[in-house]
C-alpha cells in the first residue's frame, strides 16, 4: 500500500482513530480511501486535459455529455485503482513480474469462490462474488449511454475485455490473483448493467 494520502488524509485519520478497531476488515476500508485519493487526483488531471482538448478543437461544450463522460472516467479510474494499481500511486512505481508461472492462474471456474464460502469470514466470499458483479454494473449501464450504438453484445463484450485486461495486468505486476471467476462475475455485472440501462430507456420511451 502506498505510504501517503494526498487529499483524504484528515478524513482517513478520523475514521482510523474512531473506527479502526471496530472493523475486522479495516484493510478494505483503507484500500477504498487510498483508491479514492488516487482517483480524485487522476480525474482532476483528466478534467484539465479534457478542457484543453475541447478548447483547442473548439468543440461545443455539451454539459450533459461531459458530465456523463466524467462520471464514466471517474468510475473506470476508481475501478483500476481498486483492482490493478493497489499500492501503486505513480506510473514509475510499477514493477513487472514477467517470469511468473502460468500455473498461478486459476482457470477452473468457481473453485476459489467455493473455498471462500467455506472460509472463516463471509465478507471475503460476499465481496469476491457480489462485489465483482456490482463493480461492473455501472460499466454496463454507462457505456451504452456514451455510445451511439447501444448494442447488448458490444457492451457485454467490452466489459469482458476490460475484465480480462485487469486480470492480465494484475498477473504481470503482481497486484492481485488472476482468476477465471473474476472474469465471469465481471462480465455478469456488465450484462446486468446493460439490462438496467435497457429497462430505464424502455420505460422512458414507453411514456412518450
Amino acid at each position: 500500500m502506498s505510504a501517503e494520502l494526498y487529499l483524504l488524509t484528515p478524513i482517513y485519520q478520523y475514521v482510523y482513530e474512531h473506527y479502526g478497531n471496530s472493523f475486522n476488515h479495516f484493510p478494505l476500508i483503507r484500500l477504498i480511501f487510498y483508491s479514492l485519493d488516487k482517483t480524485i487526483i487522476y480525474f482532476l488531471i483528466f478534467a484539465v486535459l479534457r478542457g484543453l482538448y475541447l478548447r483547442v478543437k473548439k468543440r461545443r461544450f455539451n454539459w450533459q455529455h461531459e458530465l456523463l463522460l466524467g462520471l464514466f472516467v471517474f468510475y473506470v479510474l476508481l475501478l483500476l485503482a481498486l483492482t490493478v494499481f493497489r499500492g501503486i500511486y505513480f506510473p514509475w512505481q510499477i514493477k513487472l513480474y514477467l517470469h511468473r508461472s502460468l500455473s498461478e492462474i486459476n482457470l477452473t471456474p468457481f473453485v476459489e469462490t467455493l473455498k471462500l464460502q467455506n472460509g472463516l469470514s463471509n465478507l471475503d466470499f460476499i465481496y469476491n462474488l457480489y462485489g465483482n458483479i456490482a463493480w461492473f454494473v455501472p460499466f454496463g449501464f454507462l457505456l451504452p449511454l456514451l455510445r451511439r450504438k447501444r448494442g447488448f453484445l458490444i457492451t457485454v463484450f467490452s466489459g469482458a475485455v476490460l475484465s480480462l485486461m485487469i486480470e492480465t495486468i494484475q498477473f504481470f505486476i503482481g497486484t492481485g490473483v488472476t482468476d477465471i471467476d473474476d472474469l465471469i462475475f465481471n462480465t455478469t455485472g456488465a450484462l446486468l448493467g446493460y439490462l438496467l440501462f435497457w429497462l430505464c430507456c424502455h420505460r422512458k420511451y414507453s411514456h412518450h
